[in-house]
């Protein structure tokens, strides 16, 4: 995401965007607890949002052509970027049947993303009642 809308927001709607494909990946993995051989997947997502506010890191791609696609904000960037970082998680104590998932970790995991996630919805809603309240004048 690029443009006037990302400047208005800055960092919070790309956190949250992370925030929800993690939350996705851990409901994945307490839905696949009981599931043979299922290995747990999580994301990184310090990388995820430094990848997709635009850091360069090594690998970045540079548009050196003004013919170059810009394809920045497209929900298949999002999707690349979060499978690039996609990581599984090793098992503290792995299962018989192959399962790496430990409930109470995830649970933990999903709780603490639940919290920062609502925290960038609010640091949203705030700054769009700020806006709003701009525009009537207020």
């Amino acid at each position: 995401m690029s443009g006037p809308i990302d400047s208005l927001f800055g960092i919070h709607a790309r956190a949250m965007q992370a925030r929800a494909q993690r939350g996705e990946l851990i409901a994945n993995n307490i839905a696949n607890a009981d599931t043979p051989n299922y290995k747990a997947r999580d994301v990184d997502f310090e990388s995820v949002l430094r990848q997709s506010s635009g850091a360069a890191g090594p690998g970045a791609l540079r548009t050196t052509n003004v013919q170059h696609l810009d394809s920045s904000g497209s929900s298949a960037e999002d999707a690349a970027l979060a499978r690039a970082s996609l990581k599984f998680r090793t098992a503290t104590q792995p299962s018989l049947d192959g399962n790496t998932v430990d409930m109470q970790r995830e649970q933990a995991a999903f709780a603490e993303n639940n919290v920062r996630y609502l925290a960038s919805l609010q640091f949203l809603n705030n700054r769009i009642t700020s806006v709003v309240r701009v525009l009537r004048g207020e």
